[in-house]
């Protein structure tokens, strides 16, 4: 399993999964709106793509956000959206992936990478715990939906 930094050239193999994820959350698939939202944020640098390959198929990707924190005064990262496609799924891809950002993050000075799963995405949840994430005792994350 190869892993590789998404670009704004690479947009036709991560939107595709873009999609499918926000489809896997009860969001319609949507391939135009995917493909203008991750190109967006690559072109603007706010967000680090990076591709999962197996051969020359691409088989999964995460999204993460550049963030502060204030309290540790240091950078840290979201690691707001993963996916890998069902085909790929135990070959490795979702390993390959989170060690990937992990060692970017160290090299960057990242003091933590946060991410949050539905209450009921008990592999994922399995796979991160696996990785070294620990579920968050000390605070309650809240959420306003304004719209």
């Amino acid at each position: 399993m190869n892993v590789v930094r998404a670009q704004v050239t690479d947009l036709s193999h991560a939107a595709p999964l873009f999609a499918s994820y926000r489809e896997f959350y009860g969001e319609p698939y949507n391939l135009e709106a995917s493909t203008a939202f991750l190109a967006s944020r690559l072109a603007r640098d706010q967000s680090i793509v990076l591709l999962a390959k197996e051969g020359d198929a691409t088989v999964g990707f995460v999204q993460i956000y550049p963030a502060f924190s204030s309290t540790r005064l240091a950078p840290m990262w979201i690691l707001n959206d993963l996916f890998v496609v069902e085909a790929a799924r135990g070959l490795g891809a979702v390993d390959a992936l989170l060690e990937t950002a992990a060692t970017l993050a160290k090299e960057a000075g990242v003091v933590t990478i946060e991410l949050a799963t539905a209450h009921t995405n008990l592999r994922a949840q399995a796979v991160y715990a696996r990785h070294g994430y620990e579920v968050d005792e000390e605070f309650r994350h809240y959420e306003k939906p304004l719209s």
